[in-house]
């Protein structure tokens, strides 16, 4: 004898059921899973009588989830992103494992240099330039793949005798040579806008213009620092030229909307946020083949334009990481449940916002566009709170 209690009769049924599909499960392994609320618990059913105890049964969704934890778990699995991924196939995870899982992920969000509790702003963003002037990590501008697909399309221009940025496209820009930020005001600025929630008009057109190297001319960051002097009573522009996302620090929201957002539109939030990872990846493949074959087409076409413009954030997102990671992906989720109430409360303050320009190509990735459900000009309803 080992000293290993024998399963139950319902547990010993979740075990065949595994085993008929070919996996090997074991007691202990369904008590872990229910420790960490992966499982449900069996259903307790009526007394043997004559003493001799009670019955019990499987819960009906504890069949499939079974086979879905037999195939997810695995040794360095953390149980927050097995969580996460039996959410994502719909599979009948209990609602609190799934809001602490995504709870879990805003919190493994850490900046460079560490978060020690009662540090102000400014001390927190002199340990991220401390921590990034010692060896520590910047973030990664513009990934070698995308560089390299931006590369050969400038290339095929010149090639063409076509000259790259074309004249014609120099007048549109007011601050041709100005501010690109580097890999390490990137890092910095990501951190202060994480930890305010304000992202100052200026930086973004610096920060456009440093996600675009092969380009010194960029009438979108020029539209994005003239932003104030054209619209200087935005409703969403703060007294200091920032756009406010939150008030403090961002995670506090978004652990905020993994408590209280219905489960169908976190749902909805982390499927789009995996749309957009495939739109990425696909569109940069498709862009690759075109070049290589020395027929650029509708997808180097849009890759392009998505580079001059906000979608290209998304696309260079997507090429940072070459697997996808669950907790990344429910961070996504939940900022893209953030920017739809944002939306929604813009077309409140602001009517008549010209929406249309979010259908534009290259403005939003198509899967997050049908996620914000924004209408294409006239008053209409977003999706998500009002």
């Amino acid at each position: 004898m080992d000293g290993t209690k024998a399963p139950s009769r319902a547990d010993q049924q979740l075990i065949d059921h595994a085993r008929t599909y070919g996996f090997e499960v074991t007691g202990k392994q369904l008590s872990g899973w229910r420790r960490h609320g992966l499982l449900l618990p069996n259903v307790q059913g009526g007394g043997l009588g004559r003493g001799r105890g009670s019955t019990s049964r499987p819960a009906a969704d504890s069949f499939d989830l079974v086979l879905a934890l037999a195939r997810l778990s695995g040794r360095g699995k953390r149980p927050t992103d097995v969580a996460l991924l039996l959410f994502g196939e719909g599979l009948p995870v209990p609602e609190p494992t799934v809001r602490a899982a995504f709870r879990a992920a805003v919190d493994a969000v850490c900046l460079p240099g560490g978060t020690e509790p009662g540090r102000d702003v400014d001390e927190h963003l002199n340990a991220v330039g401390s921590s990034i002037g010692q060896g520590g990590r910047a973030v990664v501008m513009v990934p070698a793949r995308a560089r390299r697909v931006d590369e050969q399309i400038v290339g095929f221009f010149e090639s063409a005798g076509v000259p790259w940025p074309p004249p014609e496209l120099a007048q549109w820009d007011e601050n041709t040579g100005g501010e690109r930020m580097s890999p390490h005001g990137v890092s910095l600025f990501a951190a202060d806008a994480l930890l305010t929630g304000r992202a100052p008009m200026p930086m973004i057109g610096a920060l456009l213009r440093g996600m675009m190297p092969e380009t010194e001319v960029n009438p979108i960051a020029s539209l994005v620092e003239t932003t104030v002097r054209e619209v200087p009573h935005s409703p969403v522009l703060g007294p200091d030229e920032s756009l406010t996302m939150s008030s403090g620090d961002v995670r506090h929201v978004l652990r905020t909307l993994a408590a209280t957002v219905a489960p169908e539109d976190l749902a909805a939030a982390w499927h789009t946020a995996r749309e957009v990872r495939v739109w990425a990846l696909e569109l940069c493949a498709r862009a690759e083949e075109e070049l290589a074959g020395r027929a650029p087409g509708d997808a180097t076409t849009q890759w392009w334009i998505s580079r001059q413009l906000p979608a290209g954030l998304w696309l260079l997102d997507a090429l940072r990481t070459r697997h996808e990671k669950a907790g990344s992906t429910a961070v996504s989720a939940l900022a893209l449940l953030l920017q739809r109430a944002q939306f929604a409360e813009l077309d409140r303050l602001q009517p008549g916002c010209q929406w249309e320009v979010a259908h534009m190509t290259g403005v939003l990735p198509p899967p997050a566009r049908a996620f914000f459900s924004l209408p294409s000009g006239a008053p209409n309803t977003l999706g998500g709170p009002r």
